[in-house]
């Protein structure tokens, strides 16, 4: 009986031994949990613009639900915009002008009486041999004279004179138009023999400069005075939808929700808010330049010239519509962000 007992026991011994080698391979197959169940950022980043597209058509939408009250808004917004713009487009209109003007500016060069047309040409040679100018016309004292009689309309008392009483002058056209630099050209050209006189009238030139300074310097300050009023009227408009949706917030954050996921949509409003309002103002730009281009063409051809109102080009109305949008967007988030603060979840 004991030798057949003996494989019995071997047998047993084996089994042992295998269910004993088998046990580490249980022990390292891997663990399932909640570490290795983690989303991905791809999978976030996917939810993340699919929350915002949400947003935004939900903004969107809420303001196409009540149409007269928000395009009131949107309108206030706009007028701040126009002011503005529109003194910038003036502005553009008198740069126009100030380069045309600097065409213009000249110096006049006057000879002695006693100067006959050979030292004229001397004279002018000796003119155009400095670096500093562009280009010269001489006049004679006959041509003077008679653009003299053709301006006063004097023809017939100019008539009777003896002598001609104007010299030969020359007109110069420098290379810069700065005052400082005629100012030294038109030492340099009295100091010349046969010269009587050298005029320069700039008056002019520097009164519509600092015009333009003023100008441009009033429409930064209008610009940034209206900026702020579109940051308050989006800011009450967004504070009126927060407290409207007051209780809506609150259960939203007693679920877990973040200032961030509360803030979006009221910023995708305010966002709406200026773009719309950006639209009507270049509405308004285009009927108003419409309005008023017969009036200035007709008021610039009476005086035998042509002008025409400048308009928004596709980088200005561009940047119109960036600076309302984000100017609704800001107005927004401080609006959100301030009684944000406020509101508690209970």
């Amino acid at each position: 009986m004991r030798p057949s007992a003996t494989p019995k026991r071997q047998k047993g011994a084996a089994l042992k031994t295998s269910r004993s080698t088998a046990k580490p391979a249980v022990e390292k197959a891997p663990r399932r949990g909640a570490r290795s169940q983690q989303t991905r950022f791809s999978s976030r980043l996917r939810a993340w613009g699919r929350h915002h597209r949400s947003m935004a058509w939900d903004s969107f939408v809420r303001l196409v639900r009540y149409p007269v009250g928000n395009l009131l808004t949107m309108l206030a917004i706009a007028i701040a915009l126009v002011l503005p713009a529109a003194l910038w487009l003036t502005l553009d209109s008198a740069r126009l002008l100030d380069a045309e003007l600097d065409d213009s500016a000249t110096l006049t060069v006057y000879l002695d009486l006693a100067a006959d047309d050979a030292q004229a040409l001397r004279i002018e040679e000796a003119v155009n041999a400095e670096q500093s100018v562009l280009e010269t016309q001489m006049i004679s004292a006959e041509q003077g004279m008679a653009e003299f009689q053709q301006a006063l309309g004097l023809d017939d008392v100019l008539a009777g004179l003896d002598d001609n009483p104007l010299p030969i002058s020359i007109v110069v056209r420098p290379e810069s138009v700065d005052p400082a630099a005629m100012q030294q050209l038109a030492t340099t050209l009295e100091a010349l023999t046969g010269v009587d006189e050298v005029r320069v009238d700039l008056a002019w030139v520097e009164r519509l400069r600092n015009l333009a300074e003023l100008g441009r310097r009033v429409a930064l300050a209008l610009g940034a005075l209206f900026g702020l009023g579109v940051l308050l009227v989006v800011g009450n408009t967004i504070r009126l939808s927060v407290e409207s949706r007051r209780r809506e917030i609150e259960v939203v954050m007693l679920i877990g929700a973040t200032h961030a996921f509360v803030r979006r949509p009221f910023l995708y409003s305010g966002a709406w808010y200026g773009l719309g309002g950006g639209l009507l103002a270049l509405c308004l730009l285009g009927m108003g330049n419409h309005w008023l281009a017969l009036p200035v063409a007709s008021l610039a051809e009476s005086y035998g010239a042509s002008f025409s109102l400048p308009q928004l080009n596709v980088t200005g109305s561009t940047i119109l519509l960036s600076c309302s949008t984000i100017l609704g967007w800001l107005g927004a988030w401080l609006a959100v962000t301030r009684h944000l603060s406020s509101i508690r979840p209970r």
